[in-house]
């Protein structure tokens, strides 16, 4: 065994993990599920929750997973008595302060609360007392925000500072009326929002959803088709999630090695031209001084046609490309060999580079 690898036990399973990682993340890379609603891998661990609280041998008390190290011969049980107890009662007392509308909620079958409810038996009538009555904000032309499902774990808050780092939201309030929030509780505009969504993407409730899709389906209703955005060169990765054959939201995809779930406002919320009536769907050729439509065949061989007039006519230096950032690496690499070998000239440049 090198020696940045380390060995530590969960709930009786050996595994082996690198130094530094903490009990969460070993657990994760040997396929142990521990139960979290304030970690998001792409955040730093925050540890307010409590979920993922374990047992660790010779400690006294529980201890977080997300931000507990793990030790070389660690002896972790994630799933013993006062562990499954103790979750219960953190399930039990967050649904004292959470709407019971699951069967009308836009997040419905897709929880984290809801989960661990079902899976721990929870029901919300433990507790009793008052709850929030706060009304719900749909000032956000792509963000509804409805706090009386917010949980308090700060994902919204972190993922805003953290990785987007705009800051818009942090905690406002104190105790019992603590809610993430902008400034003063003031409508997201363009001077303290980039409506990138971020927001959105990691919440584990149905605080924080995507306004242009409300409405239009469950979870279970879409078809989830992984593609590549197509707004700049980057090569962000997103699930278009389909219904009837049309496109009802955008989803972040974890698993994008460029992206890793994060989008901007294009990416997540630019995707309304796909329906468009005014969409060109077919080539157009000038004749007189209307447009129509022809084949591909048609519009290439004119095309084809044309340049080879100016060719003869100007030279090749007469002619040249300008490629994109929105196409692949791929594609510009076809433009310029088809620049170089086709027309014989250098003239070929890319948008990004100005």
């Amino acid at each position: 065994m090198s020696k940045d690898k380390i060995k530590i036990k969960i709930n009786g399973k050996k595994i082996s993990c690198s130094q530094g990682d903490t009990i969460l993340e070993a657990a994760n890379k040997a396929g142990i599920k521990i139960p979290t609603l304030c970690h998001d891998y792409r955040l730093e661990p925050y540890g307010s929750c409590r979920f993922c609280s374990v047992e660790i041998r010779g400690m006294q008390r529980l201890l977080p997973a997300c931000t507990t190290p793990a030790a070389d011969n660690m002896d972790i049980s994630s799933e013993s008595d006062t562990v499954q107890r103790i979750r219960k009662r953190l399930v039990s007392l967050m649904l004292s302060n959470h709407p019971n509308d699951c069967m009308r909620c836009e997040a419905d079958g897709d929880c984290s609360l809801q989960d661990l409810a079902y899976e721990y038996g929870v029901d919300g009538s433990e507790y009793g007392g008052e709850k929030w009555d706060l009304p719900i904000r749909q000032a956000n032309p792509f963000i509804t925000y409805e706090p009386n499902k917010c949980i308090v774990c700060g994902r919204c808050v972190r993922i805003c500072n953290e990785v987007v780092m705009a800051g818009t939201i942090d905690f406002t309030g104190r105790g019992f009326n603590t809610v993430p929030d902008t400034a003063f509780r003031t409508a997201r505009t363009l001077s303290n929002c980039e409506f990138c969504g971020q927001c959105v993407s990691t919440c584990p409730t149905g605080a924080l959803t995507d306004k242009k899709g409300r409405g239009k389906g469950r979870v279970k209703d879409f078809k989830k088709v992984r593609t590549t955005c197509g707004y700049c060169g980057t090569g962000c990765n997103f699930f278009l999630n389909v219904k009837d054959n049309k496109v009802v939201k955008v989803t972040s995809d974890y698993s994008g090695p460029v992206n890793r779930g994060n989008l901007c406002i294009k990416g997540r919320y630019g995707y309304d031209f796909i329906h468009s009536p005014d969409r060109i769907t077919k080539p157009l050729i000038r004749k007189g001084k209307k447009f129509v439509e022809v084949s591909w065949d048609d519009a290439l061989d004119l095309v084809a046609k044309k340049f080879g007039e100016i060719l003869k006519k100007h030279g090749p230096d007469s002619c040249g490309a300008f490629s994109s950032s929105r196409c692949t690496n791929e594609e510009n690499f076809l433009l310029a060999k088809f620049v170089r070998t086709v027309f014989k000239t250098n003239n070929v440049d890319n948008c990004a580079r100005v």
